[in-house]
């Protein structure tokens, strides 16, 4: 059976009407899954990932993406554009593609993984690359759309975040209940804003009883949430929260306040450690940003903090075949070279 997407879907929670477009990819209807050996090793009564990265390009951006484009597509316009860092341009450009319409993509020289630029590049949009960083991106990719009939779909638009709430509507579906805690990066600060606004619908309509703390991590070179000013030259490994001037800024701090949460940074060590712990002892392989919400679950556990008994969600966010080279730079072992007869594999191997 075809999945309906996130429009038809819960089409009654978002800005649909009889004149927008049901576009769709495939997008949303991702797994949340279990994983036992993690939540013993953490202390968690129940610890869960949800597998963004499962969505049609690879990232949790389809959800706002198929939104932002149809919103764009009932108004009239016939080309769309954005600022990114990778994941948001490879979205854009997808559900621009199968729309029809033109899309427009300005990125930071060399800030971007090649993965999610080879995505831009085969959906067919016009890459414009800024010798500056992500917030100089925005910033001219917003002057644009004032000036020249181009919708922006960056998450400054509106419709990106009613879009991305429909994860929390699918974690809450799945669950039968809220989480107590959901751990999330935050880099646009875009992502926090929108599951915030997805719980708080689901439990305004009395559909779950409580909420969940929002518990968003930042990556210490980009965490001005964190240090309360602007980053100039944000440096992380995590390219896609690599953000200096987050255009969600004031909407993550009222998600982190109303939910009694936190916004919090880590290392680019404690990444890549739950990058690969993530990847050895969950079988789930998530960019490093992705890997930035069980490097906050490690962080505060090491701080002493108690998960017993606590149904615990980290999202993972994008998949990690968007930057491949990380995985292959860190790879420390080394590959078993053997002569083609079965003998010698097993002598390497140790039977």
């Amino acid at each position: 059976m075809a999945k309906p997407g996130v429009l038809a879907q819960y089409g009654k929670f978002l800005p649909v009407t009889d004149k927008t477009p049901l576009i769709t990819l495939g997008e949303g209807d991702t797994p949340l899954v279990r994983s036992p050996r993690l939540e013993k090793e953490f202390g968690a009564g129940e610890l869960y990932f949800k597998l963004e990265a499962c969505n049609p390009t690879g990232s949790f951006k389809d959800r706002g993406m198929v939104m932002a484009v149809a919103k764009a597509l009932e108004n009239g316009f016939k080309a769309v554009a954005c600022a990114s860092t990778g994941n948001t341009s490879a979205s854009a450009t997808a559900y621009a593609a199968a729309a029809g319409i033109e899309s427009i993509i300005v990125i930071p020289k060399g800030k971007i993984a090649l993965g999610k630029l080879a995505q831009a590049i085969v959906y067919g949009a016009k890459i414009v690359m800024v010798d500056g960083n992500f917030d100089d991106a925005l910033r001219m990719v917003r002057e644009l759309c004032d000036k020249q009939p181009v919708a922006l779909v960056n998450s400054v638009n509106p419709n990106r975040i009613e879009g991305q709430k429909t994860a929390a509507f699918e974690i809450c579906d799945s669950l039968g209940g809220a989480p107590e805690l959901l751990f999330l990066p935050v880099g646009n600060a875009g992502n926090i804003t929108a599951y915030w606004k997805g719980f708080k619908e689901y439990r305004g309509r009395g559909i779950i009883a409580a909420a969940p703390k929002m518990m968003g991590f930042q990556a210490a070179g980009a965490a001005p949430i964190v240090l309360g000013h602007k980053v100039d030259k944000p440096e992380t490994i995590a390219t896609a929260i690599r953000i200096g001037n987050p255009a969600s800024w004031k909407q993550a701090e009222a998600a982190r306040d109303e939910s009694g949460g936190v916004i919090d940074m880590v290392s680019d060590d404690e990444i890549l450690e739950a990058y690969r712990i993530m990847a050895e002892k969950g079988g789930i392989f998530g960019e490093p940003a992705s890997a930035a919400s069980l490097a906050g679950l490690i962080k505060m556990k090491r701080r002493g903090t108690d998960f017993g008994g606590q149904k615990v969600v980290c999202v993972v966010t994008g998949s990690g075949l968007k930057d491949a080279d990380t995985a292959i730079k860190g790879f420390s072992g080394q590959f078993i070279e053997v002569a083609a007869e079965l003998a010698a594999m097993e002598k390497a191997l140790g039977y």
